[in-house]
C-alpha cells in the first residue's frame, strides 16, 4: 500500500453520510457480529479499534452486562456521535470512545481481553503497525478478530439512505465519487495478510475468506 495515496479516515463533511449508512445496518449487520463476537469474547476489557459512530460496541455491551469496551478512531466527528448513540442506548457508562491512532495507542501492554475491528485493515497505510500494536495491548491467551472490509455499503438500501439525508448531506453526496477515485475501493488478500503478520509476533491465527471479506483471528500466545 506504500506510494500511493490513502486516507485512514473519513473527512468530516462525509462522516455523516457513512453514519447513516451505518445506522441501516445495525440489525444486519453489526447485531450479527455482536453475536458472533460474544461467543468468544464473554467478559473483561474489549478494544475496537477504527470504531467509527459506535455502533459495533453498543451492540455488544447491549447483550452482556459483563463486557466493558473502548472505542477509539482517528475522527473526531465520529467519536463525537458515537458518544453520543452510546447514551441514547443507555450504555455510555460501559462502553468509552476516544480520538486515537490504531497504529500507536496510548493503552499500556496487556490491556485487554480482546481486540476488534471492522473495516479498518485496508484502509491502513501500514497494517503491521497496527497488528503489532493489537499484540502489544493483548493480554497473553486472548485474540484479536478482525473482519476487513466491513460489508455495510453494499447492504444499505440505497433509496432509503438517500432519504435519510439532509439538504447539506445531498450536497456533500456529490464529493463521495471524488473520495472514491482518491481512495478507490481496496481488499486484502490472504496472502498480503499472512505477510503483515508473518512481521509480528502473533503465531496462532486463522483467515476466513467470505466472498470480498476477510475475517482474521490472531491468538497472543502464552508464554511459559
Amino acid at each position: 500500500m506504500k506510494g500511493r495515496f490513502t486516507t485512514e479516515r473519513i473527512p468530516g463533511p462525509l462522516a455523516s453520510l457513512y453514519e447513516k449508512a451505518s445506522r441501516l445496518v445495525i440489525k444486519n449487520y453489526y447485531s450479527q457480529v455482536a453475536e458472533e463476537i460474544l461467543s468468544s469474547f464473554r467478559q473483561g476489557l474489549l478494544l475496537d479499534l477504527g470504531t467509527g459512530p459506535g455502533y459495533l460496541p453498543i451492540e455488544v455491551v447491549k447483550r452482556s452486562p459483563r463486557v466493558r469496551i473502548i472505542g477509539v478512531d482517528l475522527s473526531r466527528v465520529f467519536i463525537r456521535v458515537a458518544r453520543a448513540n452510546a447514551f441514547r442506548a443507555g450504555c455510555a457508562t460501559r462502553v468509552h470512545f476516544e480520538v486515537g491512532n490504531a497504529s500507536s495507542l496510548r493503552f499500556e501492554a496487556e490491556t485487554f481481553d480482546g481486540v476488534m475491528s471492522t473495516g479498518m485493515l485496508h484502509v491502513l497505510r501500514n497494517p503491521v503497525w497496527t497488528l503489532r500494536e493489537c499484540w502489544r495491548v493483548l493480554k497473553p491467551g486472548k485474540e484479536a478478530w478482525i473482519y476487513d472490509p466491513a460489508r455495510v455499503c453494499s447492504q444499505v438500501d440505497s433509496a432509503e439512505w438517500k432519504a435519510s439525508l439532509s439538504p447539506f448531506e445531498r450536497l456533500m453526496e456529490r464529493f463521495l465519487p471524488l473520495f472514491a477515485r482518491l481512495n478507490p475501493p481496496r481488499t486484502c488478500t490472504r496472502e498480503q495478510v499472512e505477510g503483515w503478520i508473518a512481521c509480528t509476533s502473533f503465531k496462532d491465527y486463522s483467515i476466513e475468506e467470505h466472498g470480498t471479506e476477510i475475517k482474521i483471528r490472531l491468538r497472543k500466545q502464552v508464554t511459559q
